[in-house]
C-alpha cells in the first residue's frame, strides 16, 4: 500500500474522508442553524461509534479530503447569514466550539467502551466493584458534592447525555448571538 502512498499520515487522511463520506450531508439550513449542527453532530457521533478509530483521528490539524471539507461548509454554511451570526468570523468560533464538543463528548462515549472490553465488566458491573472503595472515601465527609451526584443524581444513558451536552452547548451559543 505504501508503494501508492507516501506516508502512513495519507492512508490515515484517506480513512477519515471515507467515514466523513458516510455521514450524510444537511439539507441547506435555512436559518435553522440549530437543526443542522445538531443533525451533523448526532451523524458524526454515529459514524465514530462505527468506527471506533475515528474518535481518535478527530482532534488535531484539519481534515481536508473532499468529504470532510464538503462537513465543513456544512457546518459553515449553517451559521453565515443566519440570523445573529454578523459574519464568518462569528461563525467560525461556533463551528470550533461545536467540534470540541463532539471531540471530548464521543472520545469520552468511546474510552468507556473501549474499558468495558479490555475489563469484561459493564458499567454497572464496575460501579458494583467500585462501590466499597467509593462509599469509604465518600464515607470521610471530604466529597459531599460527589456524594450527593452517586446518591442523587439521574445516570441517563449515552444518548441522552450526549443531547444534554449538545443542548447547554447550543443554548449557551444562542444566548451569545441574542446580545
Amino acid at each position: 500500500m505504501y508503494r501508492y502512498l507516501s506516508a502512513k499520515e495519507e492512508l490515515l487522511d484517506l480513512m477519515v474522508d471515507a467515514v466523513y463520506g458516510e455521514i450524510p450531508a444537511p439539507e441547506p439550513a435555512n436559518g435553522d442553524w440549530r437543526g443542522t449542527l445538531r443533525s451533523l453532530a448526532h451523524h458524526i457521533r454515529q459514524a465514530a461509534l462505527r468506527h471506533e478509530w475515528f474518535a481518535d483521528l478527530l482532534a488535531g490539524r484539519p481534515h481536508l479530503g473532499p468529504h470532510a471539507l464538503a462537513h465543513t461548509e456544512a457546518s459553515l454554511a449553517a451559521l453565515h447569514g443566519a440570523p445573529g451570526f454578523d459574519g464568518i468570523d462569528t461563525a467560525l468560533p461556533v463551528v470550533d466550539a461545536v467540534n470540541a464538543y463532539l471531540v471530548g463528548a464521543i472520545r469520552k462515549e468511546i474510552s468507556v467502551l473501549r474499558a468495558e472490553r479490555v475489563t469484561g465488566m459493564d458499567e454497572e458491573q464496575w460501579q458494583r466493584a467500585a462501590a466499597p472503595y467509593l462509599d469509604r472515601m465518600l464515607a470521610t465527609g471530604r466529597y459531599p458534592t460527589l456524594s450527593k451526584v452517586v446518591q442523587d443524581a439521574a445516570h441517563p444513558d449515552a444518548d441522552t447525555t450526549f443531547d444534554t451536552g449538545l443542548d447547554y452547548l447550543l443554548d449557551g451559543i444562542a444566548a451569545r448571538i441574542a446580545r
